[in-house]
């Protein structure tokens, strides 16, 4: 039985179709016909962190996927954070709690301002790539793959990991890890560091 309530796949497989994972010993960590935690749970055991943030985003609802990119974006965040990034994650912040198209749409401008080279940049880009048209308004829609804000999230929080101290990323890894945890758990993912 799985405590990570929020994940409503049955079976790691489910997500995995989705996404390859980055290591190619994580293969035989995964235990694809149980319940996702307990592949996230032995990933992290294996330290193929990368591999359990692709699982767990993928696993989340998309609410709560992109408010853990929000959580590792603003962490990332600096006193030298360009104004753009700034805007881009409070519009994300935004869309987490109130997913209007109005919220969306400023994600999209603001990831797409700030270049896909940011945590931020990539949170905004996971909202908006999680309902609306991929297209600009007046051209036919086009619907974003059902898993691609996932793809956006798990990036968003390896980027961040890697930007905020590179000699560091897997203890910012797992602290991401066990903020998405506490996500999947229903919590609101605010824990402090270790």
């Amino acid at each position: 039985m799985s405590d990570l309530i929020k994940i409503q796949a049955l079976t790691a497989d489910e997500l995995l179709k989705e996404f390859e994972l980055t290591e190619p010993e994580a293969e035989a960590v995964v235990i694809p016909d149980t319940a996702p935690q307990i592949s996230i749970e032995r990933l992290i055991a294996a330290g193929f962190y990368a591999d359990a943030i692709k699982l767990l985003a993928h696993g989340l609802p998309k609410r709560e996927s992109v408010w853990w990119a929000c959580l590792a974006a603003r962490k990332a965040q600096t006193a030298d954070t360009s104004e753009d990034n700034i805007n881009a994650l409070l519009a994300t912040e935004a869309w987490a709690k109130k997913p209007t198209e109005e919220n969306r749409l400023r994600c999209k401008a603001l990831g797409e301002k700030t270049q896909y080279k940011t945590a931020a940049s990539w949170a905004a880009i996971a909202a908006n790539w999680c309902t609306g048209s991929m297209t600009p308004p007046g051209e036919p829609e086009v619907q974003p793959p059902p898993f691609l804000y996932a793809h956006a999230v798990a990036g968003c929080i390896t980027l961040a990991a890697a930007t905020i101290d590179p000699e560091a990323i897997d203890d910012y890894y797992k602290h991401f890890l066990a903020q998405g945890i506490n996500l999947a758990r229903g919590g609101n993912g605010l824990i402090e560091e270790a």
